[in-house]
């Protein structure tokens, strides 16, 4: 008897692992909107449904909980310049924030205060994004090139130091180039990989499987070839299943060649729903438990919806937006210019 539950047991676990998720029809959506003033957000940490983290123009940092701004500070350097924000990262016992522009500055911003911890001066400084790798160790940055590479800092002590890759050790950069900072979302960890996303006048990706010591670079079929177009956003649903999406942010409401997926890990791409909405969109991210079937894009141009792995699109907004992340399945965060929003599904 005992032989035969365990049998059941074992048939059981095989059929609900092996399930098919059946992914939701969605038509449109209801986002909760909380005015920001004086401040453009296109980095934000999704805690959990209450709770947000967020960092902005104008050296804003805080967190929207229940509706409430909750500790915001304006941070300064040297009393005077005020940073514009477009990256923010947690170790999830601190955060950081790292700005645009030179001097590029990166802080350290427990809740008592904030700590600069990186700073670089180069007249072609320019950081795009930053996250942390699962181990919380681990962290990486990306910004436009200052040499014939893209400029790297990585971290292996949560954050205490930050150190510059040289580019010999780094895949050469065509000129002109770079990346773009609208979202924080152009680059994707998971386990000791990372991918990047570049754009101008090449759009291809970066990729690490050893928390940025080695580097690969591979083509896409994205639209390239000048500053504004190429990759703004990535993100992976396991270690194989990955998606693209930009486009050109002069003509937003083309969408031509302007998202890809891919199935092996990132070496190859193939276009998907070429010459049909989406348009240029700044931000792409998988909903989670959902096996890489839904995906939500974001942008100036509204907010898009997939349910067959970015195959087809269906258009469920016309608000404007820079990002989006989720807390869970029905639940994410999103953030705009002087606003951020909070988005549940049923």
């Amino acid at each position: 008897m005992k032989r035969i539950a365990l049998l059941i047991l074992v048939f059981l676990l095989i059929i609900s692992c092996t399930k098919e998720y059946v992914p939701r029809n969605i038509d449109s959506i209801e986002i909760e909107e909380f005015k920001m003033e004086d401040t453009s957000i296109r980095a934000i940490i999704a805690l959990d449904e209450n709770k947000v983290a967020y960092a902005g123009s104008n050296g804003k940092v805080g967190y929207i909980i229940k509706g409430k701004s909750i500790l915001p500070m304006t941070i300064k350097y040297q009393d005077s310049m005020i940073p514009n924000f477009r990256s923010i990262a947690t170790n999830d016992k601190e955060f950081f924030v790292l700005s645009i522009g030179n001097p590029a500055l990166l802080y350290k911003t427990p809740i008592t205060g904030y700590t600069l911890v990186y700073k670089e001066e180069h007249e072609k400084v320019f950081y795009d994004s930053m996250h942390f790798f699962d181990d919380n160790l681990h962290g990486i940055a990306v910004g436009d090139p200052t040499e014939n590479c893209a400029s790297i800092i990585i971290t292996t002590d949560a954050g205490k130091t930050w150190d510059k890759l040289a580019c010999e050790n780094l895949p050469k950069f065509e000129e002109g180039e770079a990346f773009f900072a609208a979202s924080n979302t152009n680059i994707k960890t998971l386990g000791s990989t990372v991918w990047i996303a570049s754009g101008g006048t090449k759009a291809r990706v970066l990729k690490s499987d050893d928390f940025g010591q080695t580097w690969e670079i591979f083509e896409t079929p994205i639209i390239q070839g000048n500053g504004p177009q190429g990759i703004y956003s990535i993100d992976f649903a396991d270690k194989n299943n990955g998606i693209i999406i930009g486009g050109d942010y002069s003509k937003p409401l083309e969408n031509r060649a302007n998202k890809a997926i891919t199935k092996d890990g990132g070496k190859t791409w193939t276009l998907v729903a070429n010459n049909q909405n989406p348009n240029y969109k700044s931000c792409v991210q998988y909903v989670p438990n959902t096996n890489g079937k839904e995906i939500f894009a974001v942008g100036k141009t509204g907010v898009s919806f997939s349910n067959d792995g970015g195959v087809s699109w269906a258009d469920v907004s016309d608000e404007s937006y820079y990002a989006i992340q989720f807390v869970d399945k029905n639940t994410a965060w999103l953030s705009g210019n002087e606003k951020i929003g909070k988005m549940v599904l049923n």
